[in-house]
């Protein structure tokens, strides 16, 4: 088992949100940019992989106890989202890394 700030040892993922919300236990993976169905189908503690940037991705995040959310590509997160995040303590990280690298790299941190 691993927690969000244990991720972001790893150059590869920025965390753009305050050092507070990295304390989360990360248990799973799910990507997924349509929100309802990430509202159907994600797991508590799941990293959310997600291209959305808008801050409804908070809400759903908060509704469903997630681990944090990953941000691909170097997409530029909304400044509202950031500070909505640290509001409700939600970690958001950002990396240059395609959502598919992303999995592969959780995958040999261990993350399934």
């Amino acid at each position: 088992m691993m927690k969000v700030k244990e991720l972001i040892k790893d150059e590869m993922f920025k965390l753009i949100t305050n050092k507070e919300t990295a304390n989360k236990i990360i248990e799973g993976v799910y990507c997924c940019d349509l929100l309802s169905w990430v509202m159907s189908n994600g797991k508590i503690n799941n990293v959310w992989i997600t291209v959305q940037t808008h801050m409804n991705i908070i809400a759903v995040a908060s509704l469903l106890e997630l681990s944090c959310i990953i941000v691909p590509e170097n997409i530029e997160v909304e400044e509202e989202t950031i500070k909505k995040a640290n509001e409700e303590n939600i970690s958001i990280l950002s990396t240059s890394l395609p959502a598919y690298e992303i999995f592969k790299k959780l995958y040999e941190l261990g993350i399934k």
